[in-house]
């Protein structure tokens, strides 16, 4: 299941950067929120090793920002100046989502391609990778010990408590191998090193884009630090004060939601490979079908696939949404020939080089499970949430992505450094906010929740089509986060944004 996390945490992120980060300077003890320090040294920026047109540095900050003169590390920071300097507005830092996708990978390597000229030409984009993540102190994990991850589905107490056991030895693996900062991994201590970024940058106010879970990190920014922001746009947007009922039925809605978007399009659509067919009966037969052991993986035939590996499939195709891949797959999958039944093939342990253990970049539990109070204590509860969750989403079997991410949580302590609230704003400009109205992995009902508890500080502007992303999928949409970051131009309460021709 880790591969799931690998592969969605960096929709708008692409790659890793090469190369050793920049040495940069430490930063000011921040004080309270909302107070800066009466000195900031700045960043030594230097080229990117990528890609000499932009320029990357590093920021020395506190690990636990209780104790600011204790343990530090490097937070690395990228920047695209703004490419007409007589009309600069200030600096946009960005973060593309997550939890662990790199800002510093956006800003070097996304940023041109997906910002409007009219940005790029106004702003300093300043891209960043959260603690834990990329270049700033990465959380790692042994790889022998996540090949043996556990069902996220157990099937009685027994497998319960295995499961618990299990996270709690990875827990302790992925501390091992990352330091203390992964204790301090969550969103409130990214919101405290983004305001030591602005004092750093010797910026008064600053502006944001924050996609996915980097709208989690923009609303409690606005939290603590309303007075810093002079605009903020938000697309996709979390709603932190769900429980875990809320949180795993509202993600299968959607989830299931996404299926009946890419059903209604193969009915009107010629071009889809599945055209003409009861599409819903195809896709509930090829999972029995999965369940029974009778699919193969294309790529590797002598692999089994399951019906949750199938429904993550499908899943990551609707971030776009990619019907038409979709379509394809699931077509070749269901054309397969029948063959004799065997069982999903396990995944094998990884092997270690002399005795150092090899090690990889792991970070979604590390922030997922210091941000929510998702702490399922037995079967019974456990079993309870995702029949709750199987009843929303009968033909995705749930949302495999946030069943996931929440059995990752089973069996850690109960404390969390940011536990979920609703958002107490009191003093900031007015914030634009995005949501597609069929948005796979976070329901619109969570953008019209966070309004409703930011009402007279949120303007929210629906866009009518699916997908993930919003910034750029119509000329409505990026005009309306164009003229809000450049002339601070908001669109009125009754916009919306109609779906794009293709989607």
């Amino acid at each position: 299941m880790q591969l799931l996390f690998r592969a969605l945490t960096g929709v708008l992120a692409a790659g890793v950067l090469a190369g050793a980060s920049t040495p940069g300077v430490e930063a000011a003890d921040a004080g309270p929120p909302g107070r800066s320090p009466t000195a900031q040294d700045a960043i030594d920026w230097n080229p990117c090793p990528q890609d000499a047109t932009a320029e990357c540095g590093t920021l020395r900050l506190p690990v636990d920002w209780a104790r600011p003169s204790g343990e530090r590390f490097d937070l690395a920071v990228a920047r695209r100046k703004a490419t007409d300097p007589d009309h600069r507005i200030g600096v946009l830092l960005v973060n593309p989502g997550g939890p662990g996708a790199s800002g510093v990978d956006f800003a070097v390597k996304n940023a041109t391609s997906h910002f409007s000229a009219d940005i790029q030409e106004k702003f300093d984009i300043i891209g960043f990778d959260p603690r834990g993540v990329g270049r700033s102190q990465p959380v790692k994990c042994s790889e022998k010990l996540l090949d043996q991850r556990p069902s996220s589905y157990p099937r009685d107490q027994a497998e319960f408590d295995q499961l618990a056991l299990f996270n709690r030895t990875l827990r302790e693996d992925c501390r091992r191998h990352s330091g203390p900062v992964f204790d301090h991994a969550d969103t409130l201590s990214v919101v405290r090193d983004m305001d030591a970024i602005r004092r750093a940058l010797g910026e008064k106010k600053i502006n944001y884009f924050g996609h996915s879970y980097g709208t989690l990190i923009g609303e409690q920014y606005t939290e603590q630090y309303g007075d810093q922001i002079r605009a903020m746009a938000l697309t996709a947007n979390i709603d932190h004060s769900l429980g875990a009922r809320e949180f795993l039925v509202s993600s299968a809605a959607t989830a299931e939601d996404s299926f009946h978007q890419f059903v209604k399009w193969c009915e009107s659509t010629s071009s889809c490979a599945l055209h003409g067919r009861d599409v819903t009966a195809v896709w509930d037969d090829l999972l029995a079908r999965a369940d029974r052991g009778e699919i193969h993986d294309p790529k590797s035939p002598d692999q089994v696939l399951t019906a949750n590996a199938i429904t993550i499939a499908a899943f990551k195709e609707f971030y776009g949404p990619d019907w038409d891949e979709l379509a394809t797959y699931v077509a070749e999958l269901d054309a397969q020939e029948p063959k004799e039944r065997r069982q999903a093939q396990q995944p094998q342990p990884g092997t270690s080089q002399g005795a150092e253990q090899q090690t990889t970049a792991e970070p979604f539990h590390a922030v997922f499970c210091q941000d929510w109070r998702f702490r399922p204590k037995n079967y019974r509860e456990f079993a309870g949430l995702t029949k709750a969750e199987l009843r929303a989403a009968p033909h995705m079997r749930g949302t495999p992505r946030i069943h996931a991410a929440v059995a990752g949580c089973v069996g850690w302590p109960d404390e969390v450094n940011n536990p979920q609230h609703r958002l107490r704003v009191t003093e900031a400009p007015i914030i634009l906010m995005l949501h597609s109205l069929h948005d796979p992995a976070n329901n619109y009902a969570w953008a019209t929740n966070v309004h409703g508890q930011t009402r007279r500080t949120t303007v929210l502007l629906p866009y009518e089509g699916a997908g993930h992303s919003v910034y750029g999928r119509s000329d409505c949409t990026r005009d309306a986060v164009d003229d809000y970051l450049t002339e601070l131009k908001l669109p009125s309460a009754a916009n919306r944004c109609p779906a794009a021709a293709k989607n």
